[in-house]
């Protein structure tokens, strides 16, 4: 297990607090002003970074998150990029978690063993990816294990009791529960009926659990963080960054949109 995700969760538990994931695709909408807009969420208050490896043909993200990968793409950022993206945070930031958030054909590409030594060489604490079932990672999941490098597992509201219960045997770090039907940024949020699959992955698991998908603003994360452990926002951060048009500009958007989050989730009664 990552420590850096461990110790992430246990200070937010020691004090009280929520964790708060924002969710960014590396490379959008600029290559070089990614890792400072990492810095950025940070210092407006982010627990832990997802961030997205751009790919061509996704099956999870929304339309805001489609596009932000094909124009990360076209500016040439691909999988080894983002690791050094990551590298590069690391020379200013060694304490707060980095997870990845993709898909198998870019890991395949770059090799099942070869990947998660270089990942965690870079600073990567833990890999999500969407198109890959905890029990199909085999060689892949022996490496990561190796190298200490988290498997991040959803459980979505279709999953079945049974089903919940072997993929809370195989995560490690954290488990993401998609809180509603469908892709990311769509969808209604009922935060009142997460309730129930909370609880029933907490009866399976004690790894901590944290809600994505829908997720627009800090009201609806106060929502949600009632009943979960960790709240991530992504789609509303991409649409925002979208229309920065330089690194200052794009900085002070992460920043600005982190930080009334972060407030609010430190407000909680």
């Amino acid at each position: 297990m990552s420590e850096r995700i461990s110790e992430c969760f246990a200070a937010a538990r020691a004090a009280g607090r929520k964790v708060l994931i924002p969710f960014i695709t590396a490379g959008d909408p600029g290559p070089e002003w990614t890792v400072d807009v990492m810095h950025s969420l940070v210092s407006a208050g982010a627990d832990l970074i997802e961030l997205g490896v751009p790919f061509s043909d996704p099956m999870a993200d929304g339309p805001v998150i489609q596009l932000a990968s094909e124009r990360a793409i076209e500016k040439n950022v691909n999988l080894e990029s983002v690791l050094d993206m990551v590298e590069s945070f690391r020379q200013r930031d060694a304490t707060t978690p980095v997870v990845l958030m993709g898909y198998m054909n870019p890991v395949e590409r770059y090799g099942r063993s070869r990947f998660p030594k270089r990942a965690r060489n870079a600073g990567v604490d833990g890999l999500l990816l969407v198109d890959c079932p905890p029990e199909e990672r085999g060689d892949l999941g022996v490496a990561m294990a190796e190298s200490g490098l988290d498997g991040i597992c959803l459980i979505a509201p279709t999953t079945t009791r049974e089903r919940v219960r072997d993929i809370a045997g195989m995560a490690s770090g954290f488990i993401y529960y998609v809180s509603l039907k469908g892709i990311t940024g769509s969808g209604r949020l009922d935060a009142p009926e997460l309730s129930e699959p909370v609880r029933q992955i907490r009866e399976f698991s004690n790894l901590p659990v944290a809600v994505g998908f829908g997720i627009k603003n800090a009201e609806m994360a106060v929502n949600v963080a009632a009943h979960a452990d960790a709240v991530v926002i992504g789609s509303a951060l991409v649409e925002a960054l979208a229309a920065t048009a330089s690194r200052e500009d794009a900085c002070t958007v992460a920043a600005g949109f982190v930080a009334p989050v972060r407030e609010s989730l430190d407000n909680m009664t």
